[in-house]
């Protein structure tokens, strides 16, 4: 079949898909919880939070488009097929059953359900509301060819709506006055923001909302790389302008709340006291409603994007089959509580995260260095290196000797981007070794 130039129409449906795929559990609580530590320094803080939720989500998105590749496992293979497989299977781990996937159905329940029923009901009305937020996730996750018709068309405009309403009101009139920054907000509200855009998973989720995007695009019937890596390019500016100002007005929005309502322990606690100051009874169905058909979205999308994925590396396994289990087994985890799995959370995406920005970069530079996987390899294993002890000293097990060498040798290690300058080293050092040694030169595809 020939390839074609879509119809703005159809680009724009697909643009509204990939925003609504981002923005959901996370997306909405971390950007109000910035805005109150950040205080007056409003603008570096959102901006550093910019570049991890926009900019390197929708790269990674164009990555894909431009690579030519059918899914993450074989772009990441470019390094080596066993950090193909090793890695693509930890990413479909964390943004899938383990923790961005069980996130949204907590994330609705705690600020949509919560505080509507009584504290002795809890922990089965948290039972009862993850069962059916997943099978409804699940039912919609079965037939994955008509998903971007269903998010972009139908679940999108009705968030829209519900978010809307809310950022206009805290835009219009504020709640309060700005207030001064507190904690790393004080003196690196840049970096501090950049860090906080790790949170939302984003950057690891874009490589598979991508397969997503460019299996709808081939359906409509562009099918060659440079049509394909257009159409991505396009959509993902259209979903870039929407979460650049659905971001920046969250954050504002807990900017003005701390002067009234003081800082509170999340965004959720502030997205909530914010709908009950502006809209009184019904702000709770306002704010219940919003995150829901936020988390419904992104549930939707990672349960048949993860299912997919483990359909192709156990292909006995029917992807039907895999998407109930993976619905069950996220009701079972999300029962566990958003605190919880926000702390688990933490270790294995600031292991990961610097992998992920270096490989969307690497995919850019690709024909640069034409292709030499010693590029590759040397890159990750520098950023890997930095990366496994960020990982260690998130999760509170620090190793003093290296911590100590790396604050030393590395620039930028204490504002959380240590692996960056190794990460360049290595790259450049396995170019290097292709000039050097011909013989031993490997071009991934």
């Amino acid at each position: 079949m020939k390839s074609k130039s879509l119809p703005f129409s159809t680009v724009f449906i697909i643009g509204l898909t990939l925003f609504a795929l981002f923005f959901g559990a996370g997306n909405l609580i971390f950007p109000a919880s910035l805005g109150q530590a950040a205080g007056t320094n409003f603008w570096p803080a959102v901006s550093g939070f910019l570049i991890t939720g926009v900019g390197l989500p929708l790269l990674g998105v164009i990555a894909m488009g431009v690579s030519g590749k059918e899914d993450l496992h074989s772009l990441a293979s470019r390094v080596h097929p066993l950090f193909g497989l090793i890695f693509t299977t930890v990413l479909y781990l964390a943004i899938g059953p383990l923790f961005a996937l069980p996130r949204t159905g907590s994330v609705s329940y705690e600020i949509g359900v919560k505080p509507f029923v009584s504290e002795s009901m809890g922990h089965i009305s948290l039972l009862i509301f993850t069962v059916l937020f997943f099978s409804i996730s699940c039912f919609f996750s079965l037939n994955p060819t008509r998903i971007v018709d269903i998010v972009g068309k139908f679940l999108t405009p009705i968030k829209l709506l519900f978010i809307s309403i809310l950022i206009v009101a805290a835009l219009v009139h504020p709640i309060g006055p700005m207030q001064p920054p507190v904690d790393d907000y004080s003196h690196i509200p840049f970096f501090k923001g950049f860090q906080e855009g790790y949170l939302t998973m984003d950057t690891l989720a874009s490589f598979v909302f991508a397969i997503l995007v460019i299996n709808s695009i081939k359906q409509k019937g562009a099918t060659t790389t440079r049509s394909i890596a257009i159409t991505c390019v396009k959509a993902s500016f259209i979903a870039a302008t929407l979460l650049i100002v659905l971001y920046a007005s969250l954050t504002f929005l807990g900017t003005s709340s701390v002067s009234v309502m003081g800082h509170l322990d999340n965004g959720g606690q502030v997205l909530a006291q914010a709908a009950s100051y502006y809209f009184r009874s019904l702000g709770g169905l306002l704010l219940g409603l919003m995150i829901t058909v936020a988390c419904l979205t992104t549930s939707i999308g990672l349960i048949s994007s993860s299912a997919a994925y483990f359909h192709k590396l156990l292909p006995n396994i029917p992807y039907k089959a895999l998407a109930i289990a993976l619905s069950v087994f996220s009701a079972a985890i999300a029962n566990v509580g958003l605190t919880q799995l926000i702390a688990f959370s933490v270790p294995v995406l600031t292991a990961i995260y610097p992998l992920a920005i270096a490989l969307i970069f690497l995919t850019f530079l690709h024909p640069l260095f034409k292709g030499r996987a010693e590029v590759y390899q040397y890159t990750m294993l520098c950023v890997g290196l930095v990366s496994i002890f960020d990982g260690l000293n998130a999760a509170n097990i620090k190793i003093a000797a290296v911590n100590s060498l790396f604050s030393h040798v590395l620039p930028l290690y204490h504002l959380g981007l240590g692996w960056l300058f190794p990460g360049i080293v290595g790259g450049v050092v396995g170019f290097l070794i292709t000039l050097i040694d011909t013989s031993k030169t490997v071009v991934s595809k």
